[in-house]
């Protein structure tokens, strides 16, 4: 009898499930809206311009290798990755960062590192939110509580700010941790104002709380890297809060399977951030040793160089502007057919995702008749619509 044989079967990730079914559905006209990925106006991958030029003059170079990066990362990626998240002339003594395997493993070390050394008895997570956020704190920290704030209001698709900050108020306790998505919340689109990220500021400073920015979707969000930013930007002029950042490079930078990305610790003193630098690495080595290093050069090479950085910006401003036109095509297909419901968010929402509101039954019937594939939850991303596109029946 195996050592293994009464383990319990995993549940199947429901969002590569349904791109595994897309694929293996043989109808012509199939539309995929599941997936948190770019696409262009064929619903194909994109490779960025930037991101072509730079890997011609990495392969140009007679000095590539395939050696380990440092442990803590590639130096000219986490110093770029330092500017391009807290602006380039404001002191990053109290910042350190190490790189880590995309987004993902990102919001995985500051989860193994908060559990270890702030033992917070609970997190707090966005209702809804991405799915992983659960995943790894179970994972990482099976004794820390899982909360859920409310978030979303799916009858006025708006961010419910009242319920949120009341609940903030009245239940989250000194040393609790709160992920908190930087831009182009996943998977409602609809994101906090200035005012309002200045309340949750407050709010982590009066509860003594600890933020982890989940941070994915920089530039790629709105186009613009600064306003994208803007939330981190305020905690981090304040001087007066600790919180990390989890940044990913995989969607601004289009690289999903080089798997680039940094965690960004923030504290108060300087010489704390020389003492977290260590035990980050220390963490990291006893997981991967050190991280790939191909995805790492591609982002430093354009990060470093004026040209590629400005390349790289227009880029975003491609994929902004696809999105923002495919919503709008999106929501004058509906009113066109006077499709019952409320569509008013898809224009007013950020990024790829938003909320459909429609109901499982209703999602089954849009991939099983229509050949439309939605999450269960709902949520679509419209990076799957293109031009003209148009299912039979519908």
């Amino acid at each position: 009898m195996s050592h293994l044989s009464d383990i319990p079967p995993a549940q199947p990730d429901a969002a590569f499930s349904l791109i595994a079914s897309f694929k293996a559905d043989t109808a012509e006209h199939k539309v995929d809206l599941c997936p948190g990925f770019y696409r262009d106006d064929n619903a194909e991958p994109w490779v960025l311009p930037s991101v072509a030029q730079a890997k011609e003059q990495i392969h140009a170079d007679p000095s590539l290798n395939h050696e380990h990066l440092p442990l803590t990362g590639h130096p000219e990626l986490l110093f770029g990755s330092q500017k391009l998240v807290f602006g380039k002339t404001r002191d990053l003594k109290r910042v350190a960062s190490i790189q880590t395997v995309s987004g993902t493993g990102a919001n995985h070390m500051a989860a193994l590192f908060l559990a270890t050394n702030l033992k917070p008895k609970r997190v707090w997570i966005s209702n809804p939110s991405w799915i992983n956020h659960t995943e790894i704190w179970k994972l990482v920290g099976p004794d820390v509580e899982q909360r859920f704030y409310p978030y979303y209001d799916m009858v006025h698709h708006r961010v419910d700010i009242e319920a949120m900050t009341r609940t903030l108020r009245k239940e989250a306790c000194e040393g609790d941790v709160i992920i908190l998505h930087a831009c182009a919340h996943n998977p409602t689109g609809a994101d906090l104002t200035r005012q309002q990220w200045e309340t949750v500021a407050e709010i982590c400073k009066e509860s003594g709380l600890f933020a982890v920015f989940d941070m994915a979707y920089q530039g790629f969000a709105s186009g613009d890297l600064n306003q994208d930013a803007s939330a981190i930007t305020h905690f981090f002029e304040r001087s007066d809060l600790e919180f990390a950042v989890a940044q990913s490079f995989s969607k601004n930078f289009g690289l999903y399977g080089e798997r680039v990305g940094v965690l960004h610790m923030v504290v108060l003193e300087t010489d704390t951030a020389a003492k977290v630098t260590p035990l980050l690495t220390q963490l990291s080595r006893a997981e991967i040793t050190s991280c790939p290093s191909y995805g790492a050069r591609i982002v430093a090479k354009i990060l470093s160089s004026p040209v590629l950085l400005g390349q790289w910006q227009q880029d975003l401003v491609t994929m902004s502007e696809r999105m923002k036109s495919m919503r709008k095509a999106l929501y004058q297909g509906l009113q066109r057919r006077a499709v019952r419901g409320s569509w008013e968010h898809l224009l007013t929402d950020i990024g790829m995702f938003s909320m459909t509101g429609l109901a499982r039954d209703q999602v089954d019937e849009l991939r099983t008749n229509h050949h439309i594939y939605l999450l269960p939850s709902g949520r679509l991303s419209v990076t799957g619509c293109k031009p003209y596109t148009q299912a039979p029946g519908i």
